[in-house]
């Protein structure tokens, strides 16, 4: 613990060390094999995002991960269904360990990995690591959200995909962070669902920035990027409803294309878009297949808040009091609804022309 100056650090409590990117990596290593596998992976995320691939991005798993073991258990069962999709989606496993939070609340796996409020980071940094690689030794890309700034040095090698909240979509530390990035970044709109910030982020984040971040030893450097070449828009919904609906997802691609962007959209199933009502999301995800299957250019994706069992619960002090594989933050659609949608799903797309020739 660093000795505090009473000048300059007047309301830190205290100041305890932290493990330098390097020396987590090195507790939890990729191998060479796993390095191939992620860039791939990318790349087949990249392509869908540039319309190269015409099979749809389905970002799903749970609104947050509290639990590495029902996680690992999740990841087997989507690994085996994804398998059975693959020709029209390319599944990504939704691995958030980080929670916004508009006043207070848990705050994700990463920043308190025992859910007392004692704060292990140093903890739950090497969690999260050790559980997004095996994750990807089960055979599944891995998809974060990226909230601090300092932590994508420990797990940015790993993730696939990625996403900037609808919190932290305005801030330009984050958007700096994007043009940097490894992976696709998709950016949330607001929460009153306005989507101009969101579409200047995406623009912005393409282009070349300068920021300051860690090295993998841990020193401070100016990280110099070449901006990113896959960001798109997340449609979330807002406090005025859904914005998924056809009218909305025009407007937005017509303003992206008048931007000169590449015009990729991914629907978020969840939120405002369900109204809050995990129950929904089939219906959200059902009308964004038919937008598709009517010859939509836009869409690229969609995001599900899924879990082993339906629901959610909340955290009433011993964390071992909690339900199996129930979300603790958003509530999320079980296992069967969600192995039950993405099979119809598919089979929806499998059966029905697609682009140009479905437009009546």
């Amino acid at each position: 613990m660093d000795r505090i100056s009473i000048s300059q650090d007047k309301r830190i409590k205290a100041i305890d060390s932290l493990r330098t990117p390097m020396e987590i990596a090195l507790l939890a290593p990729l191998s060479k094999s796993e390095q191939e596998a992620i860039c791939r992976y990318r790349e087949e995320v990249d392509n869908i995002i540039k319309g190269r691939d015409k099979r749809l991005l389905a970002i799903v798993g749970p609104c947050s991960i509290h639990d590495p073991d029902a996680a690992l258990e999740y990841a087997r069962k989507l690994k085996v269904l994804s398998e059975k999709v693959k020709d029209q989606f390319f599944v990504v496993m939704r691995t958030y360990f980080e929670k916004p939070r508009t006043v207070l609340g848990w705050k994700g796996l990463i920043l308190d990995p025992d859910m007392d409020e004692s704060y292990d980071i140093d903890k739950g940094i090497f969690i999260a690591r050790k559980l997004l690689i095996d994750i990807t030794r089960i055979g599944l890309p891995v998809g974060c959200e990226v909230l601090d700034p300092i932590v994508p040095q420990y797990t940015d090698e790993i993730m696939s995909w990625s996403s900037i909240g609808a919190r932290t979509t305005e801030s330009q530390t984050h958007r700096s962070l994007a043009s940097g990035l490894s992976v696709a970044v998709g950016f949330k709109n607001s929460t009153s669902g306005e989507i101009d910030a969101a579409i200047n982020a995406a623009k912005a984040a393409s282009k070349p920035a300068s920021f300051i971040g860690v090295r993998r030893d841990g020193s401070n450097a100016i990280f110099r990027s070449n901006g990113n070449d896959s960001t798109h828009l997340i449609l979330r919904g807002g406090s005025d409803g859904p914005n998924y609906y056809e009218d909305f997802v025009e407007e937005a691609g017509k303003t992206m294309e008048g931007l000169n962007m590449n015009p990729a959209i991914v629907i978020d199933c969840s939120h405002a878009n369900s109204r809050k009502d995990y129950t929904k999301q089939k219906r959200v995800l059902r009308t964004v297949l038919d937008q598709v299957l009517w010859g939509d250019k836009y869409i690229r994706g969609f995001m599900l808040e899924s879990n082993l069992f339906e629901g959610n619960q909340k955290i009433l002090g011993d964390k071992s009091s909690l339900k199996y594989g129930v979300s603790v933050t958003d509530a999320c659609i079980g296992w069967d609804e969600t192995e039950r949608i993405l099979l119809n799903g598919a089979e929806m797309l499998r059966n029905t022309t697609r682009g140009e020739e479905a437009i009546l």
